[in-house]
């Protein structure tokens, strides 16, 4: 059964992959209205009779976020009644389900009654939270087998505290990514890093799409300095521990491509490719960073018992 547990929760992360860019690419392509108001219908039937690219893209992103959801419900429900006995097990099978649902909702909500920027930018990060969710659980199966050797790892609480901070500052960014998205505001800067090179502190010329979109690259470069400053202390503090040591390095080197996938997004003039690359890059991101906080967890446990070394 765990051989099983651990390919079906393989098939689930890969699958909440492609919801994620799905939903991305949903909204790049602009098909968001692909079937018009209609929801689980699409422009009012089962079988549409007549199809545009965007109702495909629309069908597809819906097909697998309905295949994507049965697959998260069965894990979760063999994995609660098979090793629930793991600590983190029972928490994550439901959150995995609650936040797939939630998204789904609020996808729905979205269509059928229409949302604005600043609700739909919080669909991406609900998706993340329900990846997330669903990676850890896939993490913790893959654990049982103990190789990953993190059952001594403690790590100090001024280090649990920044891990914390710098997971939810995360979501900020992603939210303001969302944003940046949901308001079109992805090519009114022409240049990179500054809106415009020449004139970069021209900020009274800015309009709002311009702070949205200049707010956003100065939120990343906090994140990935953040992140910079964060991997050298952990590496300094926890050579020993191959989870921390490389688990930090591959969190570091995601961050960078992530800014690099942002840049060329400016260069390449919204390239489909390199913009569906930013989403999955951030969620691969957000998912690295969801594991040190579950073993940051573990860590505060073992400090509330007495157990920490």
């Amino acid at each position: 059964m765990i051989k099983f547990l651990r390919t079906l929760s393989l098939i689930a992360t890969i699958s909440m992959l492609f919801l994620l860019l799905g939903g991305a690419l949903v909204t790049k392509t602009g098909s968001e209205d692909g079937c018009g108001d209609s929801w689980p219908l699409c422009e009012g039937e089962l079988i549409p009779s007549e199809f545009t690219f965007e109702m495909v893209i629309e069908l597809s992103h819906r097909a697998v976020s309905g295949a994507a959801g049965i697959v998260v419900l069965t894990l979760a429900i063999l994995s609660w009644i098979k090793i629930g006995h793991v600590r983190e097990v029972k928490f994550l099978a439901f959150s995995s389900v609650f936040f797939i649902i939630l998204q789904a909702l609020i996808g729905a909500a979205a269509v059928v009654w229409g949302q604005s920027d600043f609700v739909l930018a919080a669909h991406f990060g609900i998706s993340l939270l329900s990846f997330a969710a669903v990676f850890l659980l896939m993490l913790l199966i893959f654990e049982l087998d103990k190789k990953l050797h993190t059952e001594s790892l403690f790590i100090k609480k001024n280090h649990r505290l920044q891990i914390y901070a710098l997971s939810i500052y995360t979501m900020v960014v992603v939210y303001t990514g969302a944003l940046v998205r949901h308001t079109e505001s992805n090519l009114v800067c022409g240049d990179w890093p500054f809106c415009t090179n020449t004139t970069p502190l021209s900020f009274s010329d800015y309009d709002f799409n311009q702070w949205v979109q200049m707010g956003h690259r100065f939120a990343a470069g906090i994140l990935f300095i953040w992140t910079l400053i964060l991997m050298i202390n952990m590496i300094k503090n926890y050579r020993s521990n191959n989870v921390m040591y490389w688990g930090w390095i591959i969190t570091f080197i995601l961050i960078s491509l992530q800014v690099l996938f942002g840049a060329l997004i400016i260069f390449t003039l919204l390239n489909l490719g390199v913009a569906l690359m930013h989403a999955l890059v951030i969620s691969c991101y957000f998912g690295m960073l969801s594991y040190f906080i579950l073993l940051s967890n573990r860590s505060a446990k073992k400090e509330k018992t007495g157990m920490a070394k």
